[in-house]
């Protein structure tokens, strides 16, 4: 029989695994546009469980770990592929409910109970991907049980690896983008990386190592945790920029950082015409929170737990998943208030001037975890918060946020940057709360996204190759336009999608990576083209990844 020792150890060896294979699983992404990466994503998310088991004695039953393991996967989710691995560890739990030993009955019960808990989050269900492989394994392994029910676990466990390998294999045959690409669903092989992780300590009793500089043996690193011991007075090291209201009254923020030095130590209060930079080490970071709403509105927050830090010093791969969750709730002092996802610094700037308390730094290559959008919402003063993650591959991760906090929550499905402006300019304060979701996402809806990006990978996009490094234009998310210039794709997609709407607002937004001049060239070329019927603005976004991105209403 397994025990809750050997389940902890299994998953910091899963962990490891996928961490050292995750570029060979971000490899096998087809969809050449850059993404959070499938293997990275699924590597960050259980890491954070790898790091908070550790906390549990050796005594703990199976049940107990995985119930840990469980919470600390949801929290650390990050991307599409990590909530579905959280959901099918989050039934696995459910599965081994009371359970002190990983028997074969165990294992069973559990993956028929990951499967589900997987598929029945999903509303549209893809198959040839990681559900398919957690749902073939599952159905495999039970059968195999009702044959021979002597089966010992470590045996049955074997058997797991190789019916998930054998269901990966499998998935170019249902899947034809993956046929097509000659690969496997990068989602299935993380999950077969994770589970072929955990037969290392079920079945040769060793935690595969971390590859690498970085890597040493876990009870080295408890034992150099355990042996140090760091005073740390004040716990919470806590940063945010307050977007100063227009009626500040003068040295308002020299009270504000009086204030800090009160409640903690190394403060630094940095302030101009529009913006204070605050950074604090503090026990009451909740308290300093709640003292600089009263100076404006809150971005760029990241609140990080320095004891943890420091029992955490050299875990894992260098890839920080951020645990501290439990961040005190904003008291309401409003009915609604707003957080939204987005990079570079002056999408995020737009977002708070048209209405939003919190911004979450993340994007295309950068998803949030649950645990860093859970900690906005928490911070965010008002009774109903309504969030949006402006990208498709964050939507899933958002939603996990519901259950964890006393907050009413309530996540709009944008997925792009354009449809989460246009759905914050569609809310109105005096209806309610499931009338304004409607109404923004009606809204939002409506908007037409052009985007600009670049090949990060070779590819075949609809037939046609697309090579590393190539101009790629989209529209609505797909890939229409392969050119050598940004301009050029943009203006593509912007005149194809003001066509199919008779558009008469185009706003472009360039990125890091674009210059003034390159915006404005596209703009007298789309101005040009549309003289009279179309009125096109220039933004300086700030964005990473996307040389454009263009909303068209």
């Amino acid at each position: 029989m397994i025990n809750g020792k050997q389940i902890i150890d299994a998953i910091v060896s899963a962990s490891n695994n996928i961490n050292n294979l995750r570029t060979e699983v971000d490899a096998l992404n087809v969809f050449p546009v850059p993404d959070g990466d499938t293997g990275t994503n699924m590597s960050m998310t259980i890491g954070a469980a790898a790091r908070e088991l550790k906390h549990l004695p050796e005594t703990a039953t199976v049940s107990e770990v995985l119930d840990k393991a469980a919470s600390a996967l949801l929290r650390g989710a990050r991307g599409n592929s990590g909530v579905i691995l959280s959901l099918i560890f989050r039934g696995i739990a459910k599965g081994a409910k009371g359970a002190e030993f990983f028997t074969s009955e165990v294992i069973v019960n559990a993956l028929k109970s990951g499967k589900e808990s997987a598929y029945n989050a999903v509303m549209k269900p893809t198959e040839g991907t990681i559900l398919t492989v957690i749902r073939e394994t599952s159905d495999r392994i039970a059968e195999d049980f009702e044959n021979d029910n002597a089966i010992e676990a470590k045996e049955l466990w074997t058997r797991v690896c190789r019916y998930a390998d054998e269901s990966l294999a499998g998935t170019p045959e249902i899947l034809p983008v993956l046929k097509t690409a000659g690969v496997v669903d990068a989602g299935g092989k993380g999950l077969l990386c994770i589970f072929e992780g955990m037969k290392n300590v079920f079945c040769n009793g060793e935690i595969i190592s971390l590859l690498g500089d970085s890597a040493k043996p876990v009870e080295a690193v408890t034992r150099a945790v355990s042996e140090e011991n760091v005073d740390i007075k004040f716990c919470y090291c806590t940063e945010f920029i307050i977007d100063k209201k227009k009626d500040l009254k003068d040295g308002s923020a020299i009270k504000m950082r009086a204030y800090l030095e009160s409640i903690g130590d190394c403060v630094v209060v940095v302030e101009d015409d529009e913006i204070v930079k605050v950074h604090v080490h503090t026990n009451e970071p909740g308290n300093a929170i709640q003292a600089a709403l009263k100076l404006g509105s809150l971005m760029n927050i990241k609140i990080e737990n320095m004891r943890l830090q420091h029992a955490n010093a050299e875990w894992g791969a260098g890839d920080k998943v951020e645990e501290e969750t439990d961040v005190p709730l904003a008291e309401p002092e409003k009915k609604y208030g707003f957080v939204a996802v987005a990079a570079g610094e002056g999408v995020s700037q737009l977002f708070s001037e048209i209405g939003v308390d919190n911004v979450v730094s993340g994007g295309q290559t950068m998803n949030p975890s649950t645990a860093d959008l859970l900690k906005a919402v928490n911070m965010t003063a008002a009774e109903h918060v309504f969030v949006l993650p402006n990208n498709k591959n964050i939507i899933m991760a958002a939603e996990q946020v519901v259950p964890l906090t006393s907050k009413k929550v309530h996540v709009l499905r944008t997925k792009t940057i354009p449809q989460g402006i246009t759905a914050m300019l569609n809310f109105d304060e005096n209806i309610r709360s499931n009338e304004n979701l409607n109404n923004m996402m009606v809204a939002a809806n409506k908007v037409q996204t052009g985007q600009v990006t670049f090949a990060a990978r070779d590819s075949v996009v609809d037939g046609k190759a697309v090579k590393e490094g190539e101009i790629l234009g989209l529209e609505n998310g797909k890939i229409t336009e392969i050119e050598h210039s940004a301009v050029k794709a943009g203006y593509k997609i912007t005149k194809s999608l003001i066509k199919k709407i008779d558009a008469s607002m185009v706003t472009i937004i360039y990125g890091e990576d674009s210059s003034e001049e390159e915006a404005n060239e596209l703009e007298s070329l789309i101005s040009n083209k549309f003289a009279g019927k179309v009125d096109v603005a220039v933004l300086n976004g700030g964005q990473p990844v996307y040389s454009f991105v263009i909303s068209v209403e």
